[in-house]
This record gives structure tokens, sequence and C-alpha cells, in this order.
């Protein structure tokens, strides 16, 4: 599963999982607890394949940030929790992702990307590489 069917829903704990969608509202069902939920669009709902993290000279998509902690972590979990210190948060990530912008990326935020990576691995989802766009032309050779 890719995270474009992701989604994170303001107010509500934890990820879910894009189940349909129609022109006023979600269905989405929880990875925590597989409970299904209807959201109405007007809702705070964001989709990780959408999110970035800001660095110090781009966004960087989350993505590319949760293939860099799967490359620190060799596949496995994060060695920090989301609940740790402000400290051992913010040097992990800086051990993730040097350059990040310390003024605009936040603990809260830091916390949310650990939890989310983590979520993301105990449900088999590990593949953050970017999809691949169908190309409409052929390779012609001479």
């Amino acid at each position: 599963m890719s995270l474009d069917k992701i989604l994170s829903i303001g107010g509500r704990p934890g990820l879910y999982k894009l189940l349909t969608q129609t022109r006023t509202r979600l269905v989405a069902e929880s990875l925590l607890d597989n409970r299904k939920v209807t959201v109405g669009m007007s809702s705070n709902v964001s989709v990780l394949s959408e999110i970035a993290i800001y660095t110090l000279e781009e966004e960087l998509p989350l993505r590319a940030v949760f293939e860099k902690i799967q490359l620190k972590e060799k596949g496995g979990k994060t060695s920090v929790k989301h609940k740790d210190d402000k400290l051992s948060l913010e040097e992990y990530f800086f051990e993730v992702l040097p350059n990040y912008d310390e003024d605009k990326v936040y603990v809260s935020d830091i916390k949310k990307v650990i939890q989310w990576y983590n979520i993301l691995h105990d449900h088999g989802i590990t593949d953050f590489t970017e999809p691949e766009e169908e190309s409409g032309t052929a390779d012609v050779k001479d």
C-alpha cells in the first residue's frame, strides 16, 4: 500500500487507510484498532504522500524522511519512541536529517514522524520509494 492511501485525520490519533471517498465525505479504517470512521470534507485530513519536512535547502517529502529512518534503522522500528524526551527526539531526528530546519520543525512534528513510521512498520507498509509515473512515450532506437 502506498502513502497515497494513508491519512492523518485532525483530532484523531494514529493513521488511517482510505477505503472510499464521496463528494462530501470519506470512509477510512484506523491502522491502530481497525475501526471504520466517516469523516466530512470539512475535517482536517492530510494524505501522507503530500506532507513534507522543512530543511534548510528545501521541503523534503515525508516518504524520503521515512526512507532515511529506514536506512538508519536497517529496516527496523525506530530506536526512540515518540513519547521520549525532547532532547532525545531532536538528537535522533538530527541523525536522520541533519539539515532539518529547527525553526520550522517542532518536537510535535518529530513525534508524529516517529509515531507514523512505527505504525506503518507494524502494518508492513515499508516501501517508501517514489511511485514511478507511467510514461506515455515509447523508447525508439535508431
